[in-house]
């Protein structure tokens, strides 16, 4: 079957499908899944496509699990001797907390996706993980073990699977049972996904040392919320961006941040990321690189000189008031990349007005400044600084 699935990984699935299944006891809808579920494997986790034998869940296991550059940062922030995940999922993040402490435990409710975990773990030599089926909650108030940490990642959907935006709504619900999980351990690294609102978990939990915005490639992937029973006289939010180039890293305590200076558009405008976008760290921004925002809804940072900033750096060529009509007079452009930031119209609708084609060497910024003035900024890329 392995063999029959390595032959048919870029097949066409309609046509597989029609064909049927040349297994007696393996329909052709369970091969078309594997077949599915690796594809979606290739990139995200690359270490259990490549390793033969591994066996694969529905693909929405797959969304929803962490990829590999995202679990291997989220055990890099922990270590012990042992350590209790109680939403195992597809068990990349148990796989690499594995590597950080003698003794794992693996919770999961869905028996048939434990049983995957389990057979999987073996395959990849992981020989220090206990995979147990069942309810963690249930788990946690019939035990008496005690662990260094415990790493939960709710789930955020609801019973018809819509998306849910609140704490209280998670399964499980973290709210409800943080005494009895933090009675379990000393520390707790909590996942949450990038459209929750960090300000108001924070008001809601208690005991939080570390929040971090974790973006991999200028996409955020994770917030991770790192509590102590002991507690912490301040809380540090980071914001992280993995590249395959670079990590930039950039930290603030909460309640500490500096004033921002304002001021007009310079010679170089720099774009922050966008784990720092979410994290919101404009005030660190302005006063560790010395740049000025151009308007307080904009996040767009400017300076005169180029500085190796944690986001997207360009050189600002020309600066123009908004209308169509300027902007195909006296940019006399054909194509250009568009952004907008803080602008009355969306890219579509710039587009459509000025006739500017999507490409080209030219960055165009439609925005608002420091004076409140809708504008235009011709840019380039600022060579060999950046992400």
């Amino acid at each position: 079957m392995q063999s029959f699935l390595e032959e048919h990984l870029d097949s066409d699935l309609h046509r597989l499908i029609l064909k049927g299944s040349p297994f007696e006891n393996i329909s052709v809808q369970e091969l078309a899944e594997q077949i599915q579920s690796r594809r979606k494997c290739r990139l995200k986790l690359p270490l259990w496509w490549k390793t033969p034998g591994v066996l694969y869940p529905p693909s929405l296991n797959i969304e929803q699990s962490s990829s590999e550059k995202a679990a291997e940062y989220k055990a890099s922030l922990v270590s012990g001797h042992r350590m209790i995940d109680l939403t195992g999922g597809f068990g990349v993040d148990s796989f690499y907390f594995s590597k950080r402490f003698d003794h794992v435990v693996y919770l999961e409710i869905d028996r048939e996706l434990q049983e995957i975990v389990k057979h999987n773990l073996m395959i990849l030599n992981v020989d220090n993980v206990d995979c147990i089926p069942g309810d963690s909650i249930e788990f946690l108030k019939s035990s008496d073990e005690k662990f260094d940490w415990v790493y939960v990642d709710p789930s955020r959907r609801g019973n018809g699977q819509e998306r849910v935006f609140r704490l209280e709504d998670c399964t499980p619900n973290l709210l409800e049972n943080l005494d009895l999980i933090m009675s379990k351990a000393g520390s707790v690294l909590l996942k949450l996904a990038p459209f929750m609102d960090i300000s108001q978990a924070l008001n809601q939990l208690k005991n939080v040392k570390e929040v971090h915005v974790l973006a991999i490639d200028n996409e955020v992937k994770e917030l991770l919320f790192l509590i102590s029973e002991k507690g912490a006289e301040t809380t540090t939010i980071k914001a992280v961006n993995l590249t395959q180039n670079r990590t930039d890293v950039v930290a603030s305590e909460i309640g500490s941040m500096s004033e921002i200076d304002y001021g007009p558009v310079s010679s170089y405008l720099y774009e922050p990321n966008a784990a720092l976008r979410k994290a919101g760290l404009y005030p660190t921004l302005s006063s560790q690189y010395k740049l000025d925002k151009i308007h307080p809804n904009s996040h767009l940072f400017t300076g005169k000189e180029l500085v190796d900033f944690p986001g997207r750096v360009f050189r600002v060529i020309k600066q123009i008031k908004y209308s169509p009509k300027r902007v195909r007079k006296e940019l006399g452009l054909k194509r250009a990349n568009i952004t907008t930031r803080n602008f009355q119209e969306s890219v579509a609708e710039i587009r459509k007005r000025t006739g500017l084609k999507e490409g080209g060497e030219d960055y165009l910024f439609f925005t608002t400044d420091h004076k409140n003035i809708s504008i235009v900024l011709q840019c380039t890329k600022a060579s060999g600084i950046g992400s």
